[in-house]
C-alpha cells in the first residue's frame, strides 16, 4: 500500500485471515483509547503511517463471546499492524478470544492491566489484576498455548499501596516466567479509588527512571513506555532506555504527529503527503462507510485535529463539528471544510 493508494474494503474476517505476518517492530505505537481508537480512527492513522503498530479499544471477553464478535473484531485490512487488546480475567475466556483474533487476522493480543476505573474494576480487569500477579500468569499462559502471534500485557508501575519497585519485578517476573516478552507500561501508578480514570492520567507522577530500571533489570524482554509523550523530541529522549515508545492522547489530538513517524524510526524515506492529501485519501472510505449506513460524524470526529496549529484549523473544526452530524451528510462536508484551510 502506497499512502494514497485508494482504499480498498476488503474486511478481515474469520475466514480471510493470513497469519503469516512479520515481526512486529514495536518502536513507535499508538495506544488503545476507549471510544477513540475504533476502526475509522485505525484506517485514518494508517494513512498518515504505515508502519506505527495500531491497537484496538480495550474489547471485554465477554462482548465478544456474548456479543457481536463480528462488530467487535472485523476491521480493514488496510489497518495492519493491528494489536487486539483484550479486557478480561478468565484464562479460557481470553484463550477463546486470543484464537478468534488469530481468526481475524490481528498481529498481537494485548491484555489490558493498567486501566483503573471503576466499571473495569467491577468486572475484575484492568490495573486492579495488578493485585493478582499469577492470575495474570494463568491468562497469558492460556493465551500462550492457543496462538502463535505475541501475547503482550500493558500495565501500570503499581496500584495503590502496592507501588515498590521490588512489587513491579515480582509481577514482571511471574508474567514473563508464563512467557509474556513484551510490556507496555504506563510510567504512572494507579489509584483505584479517589481518582478518575483521567485523573489517573495526569495526577499521578510520571516515572520514567522506573521504567529505565525495569528495562535494566529486564533487558531479555520488550520495554514499551508510555505515558507523557507529546513530541517525537520526547519519544527520542526515553528511547535510549527502553525498546519502545507508546503514544496516545497527543497523536489522537494532533494526528500529523504520525506523518513523520516512519522516516525518523522505520527508515522509510517514502515523500511525506501533505494534511490535505491524507484527507483526499479519506475520502473514498468514508464515501464507502457512508454508502454502508456510517453517519459522517463517526468518522470525522478523528480527524479534526489534523490541521493543529495551521491556518484554518478553527474554521475546519468548527465546520465540521456543525455539518457532519447532520442527517444525509456526504464527503461534500469535508471537501467544504478543506477548503477553509486553503483559503
Amino acid at each position: 500500500m502506497t499512502l494514497l493508494s485508494t482504499p480498498q474494503m476488503t474486511l478481515l474476517t474469520n475466514n480471510q485471515a493470513d497469519v503469516n505476518y512479520p515481526d512486529i517492530k514495536r518502536l513507535f505505537s499508538v495506544a488503545p483509547m476507549l471510544d477513540w481508537t475504533d476502526k475509522h480512527c485505525r484506517y485514518f492513522h494508517r494513512l498518515l503511517s504505515q508502519h506505527a503498530l495500531l491497537y484496538t479499544e480495550m474489547v471485554t471477553t465477554g462482548a465478544i463471546i456474548y456479543g457481536d464478535s463480528q462488530r467487535h473484531l472485523a476491521f480493514n485490512v488496510q489497518e495492519n499492524p493491528v494489536a487486539l487488546q483484550l479486557g478480561g480475567s478468565n484464562p479460557q475466556d481470553l484463550a477463546r478470544c486470543a484464537q478468534m483474533a488469530v481468526e481475524y487476522g490481528y498481529r498481537e493480543v494485548n491484555l489490558n492491566v493498567g486501566c483503573p476505573s471503576d466499571r473495569v474494576q467491577n468486572g475484575r480487569f484492568g490495573a486492579c489484576l495488578m493485585a493478582t500477579p499469577s492470575l495474570v500468569a494463568d491468562c497469558v499462559a492460556a493465551m500462550q498455548q492457543v496462538v502463535a502471534i505475541p501475547v503482550t500485557v500493558k500495565c501500570r508501575i503499581g496500584i495503590d499501596e502496592l507501588d515498590s519497585y521490588e512489587e513491579l519485578v515480582a509481577f514482571v517476573r511471574t508474567i514473563a516466567d508464563a512467557g509474556c516478552a513484551t510490556f507496555i507500561v504506563h510510567a504512572r501508578k494507579a489509584w483505584l479509588s479517589g481518582l478518575s480514570p483521567k485523573q489517573n492520567r495526569d495526577v499521578p507522577p510520571l516515572r520514567y527512571d522506573v521504567v529505565y530500571q525495569l528495562k535494566q533489570d529486564f533487558p531479555q524482554l520488550e520495554i514499551i513506555l508510555n505515558g507523557g509523550l507529546t513530541s517525537l523530541a520526547d519519544c527520542d529522549a526515553v528511547l535510549s532506555s527502553v525498546d519502545g515508545v507508546m503514544v496516545g492522547r497527543e497523536v489522537y489530538h494532533n494526528p500529523y504527529l504520525l506523518g513523520t513517524v516512519d522516516h525518523a524510526y522505520y527508515g522509510d524515506t517514502h515523500a511525506i503527503p501533505s494534511r490535505a492529501a491524507i484527507i483526499e485519501a479519506f475520502m473514498p472510505y468514508m464515501h464507502a462507510q457512508i454508502q454502508a449506513g456510517v453517519r459522517l460524524n463517526s468518522m470525522t470526529r478523528h480527524i479534526l485535529g489534523l490541521f493543529h496549529g495551521q491556518p484554518g484549523a478553527r474554521a475546519w473544526r468548527r465546520y465540521l463539528s456543525e455539518h457532519a452530524c447532520k442527517t444525509g451528510a456526504g464527503i461534500n462536508v469535508v471537501a467544504e471544510a478543506l477548503k477553509l484551510t486553503q483559503l
